[in-house]
């Protein structure tokens, strides 16, 4: 297997989270937070595909699948078009509200952009400096393991999230 293959394989494994997160669930499920506190499975999903749109778009020198195709006019969000939800208040959570389609529909668009750029990297391209504001500078491949790992990591807290949800416990 190819490092583009591995990688393409990794956001692979993101999608299919994120799909079945969503899948059969209407916007109120999607917006409903365990214990009234809990991200919901739409702030999870949105946030999730944000990062990976913002950070594959930085390194790959391309413009976001969220301004580039529109999807920040189709969700309506009162956020800056740069905002991927990083520090987000209990209201900035509660204000993204989307259903299923959307939210798998953007997935989708950012899954399809990460996997054009990642299948035609080479081993080497990953030793390349992409953030020098780290000691130690951050190169190409941390900085994808790092995309991976956080968004494997929020796709699994709205699968969780689903289960509460689909039991009742709201």
């Amino acid at each position: 297997m190819d490092t583009g293959d591995l990688l393409a394989d990794a956001f692979g494994r993101i999608r299919g989270i994120t799909t079945k997160a969503v899948e059969g669930l209407d916007v109120d499920e999607l917006a409903a937070r365990p214990n009234g506190t809990g991200n919901s499975i739409a702030w999870l999903v949105w946030h999730l595909t944000r990062i990976q749109d913002d950070h594959v778009a930085g390194v790959a020198g391309t413009e976001q699948v969220w301004t580039a195709a529109g999807w920040n006019q189709r969700f309506g969000l009162p956020f800056d078009d740069s905002d991927t939800g990083y520090g987000h208040s209990d209201a900035d959570v509660d204000a993204v509200r989307a259903d299923a389609q959307l939210l798998a529909g953007y997935h989708d668009a950012v899954h399809a952009a990460s996997l054009a750029y990642v299948r035609g990297l080479r081993a080497h391209d990953l030793d390349r400096v992409v953030d020098t504001n780290w000691d130690p500078p951050v190169t190409l491949g941390v900085r994808l393991v790092s995309v991976i790992a956080d968004d494997l990591q929020h796709a699994g807290q709205a699968a969780y999230t689903r289960g509460l949800i689909k039991d009742g416990a709201r």
